[in-house]
C-alpha cells in the first residue's frame, strides 16, 4: 500500500514559492508543487488563471469571514484537499457545488 505514495514523483512534493498580486499587494505564497497543480486545475474550471482563483478565494474569504488566515497557504492546501474530496465523492457537502465534475489527469509542473 505504501507504494503508492512511497513511488510518488519527488517533484510532486517540491516547494515553489509564487509571487501573487492580490489587489495591487504583491503576496508570496510557497506550496508544493502537487498543490500549485490542483490550484491550477481548478482554476481552469472556473476559466480562471490559478491567480486569478486565489484572488477570487481571497476575496470570499473577506466576504463571510471579514478577513484572511495568517496562513493563506494552509488555506489555499484545504482547498485543494476539499476539491480532490469532492472529486473522490468523499465530500461531507451535501451537494456537488462543481457542476458536472469529472476527474482529470493532473500534470505536473
Amino acid at each position: 500500500m505504501c507504494n503508492v505514495y512511497v513511488n510518488a514523483d519527488p517533484i510532486l512534493y517540491e516547494s515553489r514559492t509564487r509571487s501573487l498580486r492580490i489587489h495591487g499587494v504583491i503576496t508570496t505564497v510557497r506550496l508544493e508543487n502537487l498543490f500549485w497543480d490542483v490550484l491550477h486545475e481548478i482554476a481552469a474550471r472556473e476559466n480562471m488563471t490559478t491567480t486569478q482563483f486565489a484572488v477570487k478565494l481571497y476575496d470570499e474569504l473577506i466576504t463571510l469571514r471579514g478577513e484572511v488566515p495568517s496562513n493563506f497557504a494552509s488555506f489555499l492546501r484545504v482547498c485543494c484537499l476539499r476539491y480532490l474530496s469532492i472529486v473522490a465523492g468523499k465530500s461531507e457537502l451535501t451537494s456537488d457545488p462543481i457542476p458536472e465534475l469529472k476527474p482529470r489527469v493532473l500534470k505536473t509542473v
